[in-house]
């Protein structure tokens, strides 16, 4: 393809994916107020934390029925913290969508290998993210029943629609990208940057440097967010650290036994490829070893 042709198809794949977002910002939007059958609504759902009847007692009562409800005292605040919210919760939804016309731009200039591991380090990226928004959600109430706790015999709390709804964002956000720093660091111990022996060496002061992390970022300054947090970090590093010693030791094993070790120094290690058609697809060959390039001395050059 030629430049044109290129931009032409990353117009059209941008156009699905704008669409594909459209979309789900309009059922996120309609999803804020409607239940969905056995699921409750987007907004049951971001208030649930903060209408945990533990934290009742904390509560100011503005509503004359006595339910959970927060404060709106701007004009049109709660339909853009509607509209911000659904849009945000339908491209999450729809996000497959989406990423695919991406990944089908990006994916003809990709080897079969290259798009293994761009398929295994995205489906893991996504279930890691998920998981760390889950466990912000779960953290919460706690860290609300700390932060509200504080004057409790003299303050009442009436929480706005949009400072609350900022705030679980934000927490749900920042934990579930801070899930993806072990990620990282698979990433970077597969491609040689970071050897075993490195984060083995750096681990007590890369696990305090997850714990300043941790209480820098969480937007709370509740100390059970920082710690749970900084917990499940420590947890998932070292379980990277662990992949990576598992590959550093099987690549330490393929080195030794194709015999690079009792290389000399002049001497050029040979590489595999596998051959590959114009479409950048391999088709199946067996990788081939190519002969050691000879050393040319340019001293005895003329």
């Amino acid at each position: 393809m030629s430049l044109k042709e290129h931009l032409y198809e990353l117009r059209y794949r941008l156009g699905l994916a704008m669409l594909v977002i459209a979309v789900g910002a309009i059922f996120g939007f309609i999803w804020f107020q409607v239940r969905l059958g056995p699921i409750p609504s987007l907004g049951d759902i971001l208030t649930g934390p903060y209408c945990q009847p533990d934290l009742a007692p904390y509560r100011a009562d503005i509503t004359k029925d006595g339910r959970c409800a927060l404060l709106q005292t701007e004009p049109f605040e709660i339909f853009l913290v509607q509209l911000q919210v659904g849009t945000a919760a339908g491209a999450v939804l729809l996000s497959p969508l989406w990423l695919y016309q991406i990944w089908a731009f990006i994916t003809p200039g990709l080897y079969q290998k290259e798009r293994k591991f761009a398929r295994v380090f995205v489906g893991a990226g996504a279930l890691l993210f998920v998981a760390g928004a889950v466990l912000a959600y779960l953290v919460v109430p706690e860290g609300l029943k700390v932060l509200l706790g504080f004057g409790s015999g003299n303050w009442t709390t009436a929480l706005t629609g949009s400072k609350y709804i900022n705030f679980v964002i934000t927490m749900l956000f920042i934990f579930g990208v801070s899930f993806l720093i072990p990620l990282v660091v698979v990433m970077l111990n597969r491609a040689g940057v970071l050897s075993y022996e490195r984060l083995a060496k750096w681990r007590r002061g890369l696990t305090m440097g997850l714990f300043v992390f941790a209480a820098v970022a969480t937007p709370g300054t509740d100390p059970i967010s920082m710690v749970v947090l900084a917990l499940a970090l420590v947890l998932l590093f070292e379980m990277a650290i662990q992949i990576s010693r598992v590959h550093d030791k099987r690549k330490a094993k393929l080195r030794s036994a194709e015999g690079w070790d009792q290389l000399d120094d002049n001497e050029a290690a040979p590489f595999h490829y596998v051959a590959s058609d114009a479409e950048g697809n391999d088709p199946g060959e067996k990788a081939v070893a190519s002969e050691p390039a000879k050393r040319v001395n340019y001293d005895d050059a003329t």
